[in-house]
């Protein structure tokens, strides 16, 4: 009897103890992990601001038929529409035949100022980064020392749109390299301390800007700072061309606004910047001059100079909704001028196009 009962406890022992040697092979116990079916993803889409992240799940539970379920919901912000001073014009109920996503376009022949297509040209909106062209402009032409050392200071900080930079406080560069950087990254601490650093002050830059603004003959021009961060900065597409004529005469302009990329030297270490006109790198393009722009009150812009079908043109498209929009209208006007067909003198010729206020 003892041998009985001896032998079924020894038989019990063994039934427990193989679920106990396997947890402590696995260590231990793992939870239960519940695997969200399809039915409770979901996506929910919320305006901004939001609390949740773009793109986040957020857990929520539910009681179905008295059982508590775990519902998660993709979150994705979007940003309201911010109407820009051209659709406060009323701009962008302009229509063309090229169907442009700008509310303003101008292009030129540079070489005998022919007017090719325009649209709203006349009108002053506010150009976003795309005076930092005039920054340069003026800078050359002081004929400071390029290889001066500036120092980013705190007044140098965007505290208008709060725009991020990669260039920290009391980063030193050169005055070169600023310039550098300013017109191919649309930097705006470095055109912040270009403006900072001239003969009596930022002040006197700004009057420096306005003042050749005049002498080119912009007359629907203004300026009030040197990075474009202030709505307060405005020209037309007309004044904007007369800009990128005089411009072009500067092969430190034509050099520093078109690099894909560069290298520069900011307290010694080396900091890699690329364009903000990815054009610049395509192969099909021959783009001499260029500057890119963008507040929310200006939309997206753009200006350059480029030769299509043998023939140097310039190019200035304003009040531009989409990313990619600018650079989208830059092609469609290009295809336009190559379709152009050649007149019986061997040249070309461009059927004008006008529309506008």
């Amino acid at each position: 009897m003892f041998k009985l009962a001896s032998g079924a406890l020894v038989s019990l022992l063994l039934l427990l103890a193989v679920p106990l040697a396997a947890q402590a092979q696995d260590g231990a116990p793992k939870k239960h992990v519940a695997k969200k079916s399809r039915a409770q993803r979901q996506t929910m889409v919320i305006p901004a601001p939001a609390e949740a992240a773009k793109g986040k799940l957020v857990k929520h539970v539910v009681v179905s038929h008295g059982r508590r379920k775990v519902v998660y919901a993709r979150v994705i912000v979007t940003a309201p529409s911010v109407p820009t001073m051209g659709d406060l014009a009323g701009l962008n109920l302009t229509r063309d035949p090229l169907d442009l996503k700008s509310s303003v376009a101008l292009v030129l022949d540079q070489s005998n100022s022919e007017v090719l297509f325009e649209k709203n040209s006349t009108v002053a909106l506010p150009i976003a980064s795309i005076t930092k062209m005039m920054t340069g402009l003026v800078v050359v032409q002081a004929h400071q020392d390029m290889d001066e050392l500036l120092t980013v200071i705190d007044d140098d900080v965007d505290r208008v749109k709060f725009s991020s930079s990669r260039l920290k406080v009391g980063a030193q560069l050169t005055r070169a390299n600023m310039l550098h950087i300013a017109l191919m990254s649309s930097e705006n601490r470095a055109a912040s301390a270009l403006g900072r650093n001239y003969p009596g002050g930022r002040a006197a830059f700004i009057d420096a800007m306005n003042a050749k603004a005049q002498e080119l003959g912009m007359n629907d021009t203004h300026y009030v700072d040197s990075n474009g961060l202030s709505k307060m900065n405005v020209a037309s597409a007309r004044d904007l061309a007369k800009l990128m004529m005089a411009a072009y005469q500067e092969p430190l302009l034509r050099q520093y606004s078109t690099d894909p990329k560069a290298i520069v030297e900011a307290n010694g270490k080396p900091m890699q910047f690329g364009n903000t006109n990815y054009l610049v790198a395509m192969p099909g393009w021959d783009i001499g001059l260029q500057k890119t722009g963008f507040i929310n009150e200006a939309g997206r812009c753009l200006m350059m100079q480029a030769v299509i079908e043998g023939r140097a043109v310039i190019m200035v498209f304003l009040d531009s909704k989409g990313k990619q929009s600018r650079t989208a209208d830059a092609g469609r006007m290009r295809k336009w001028l190559e379709a152009l067909k050649p007149s019986a003198l061997g040249g070309r010729v461009a059927p004008t196009y006008s529309t506008g206020m």
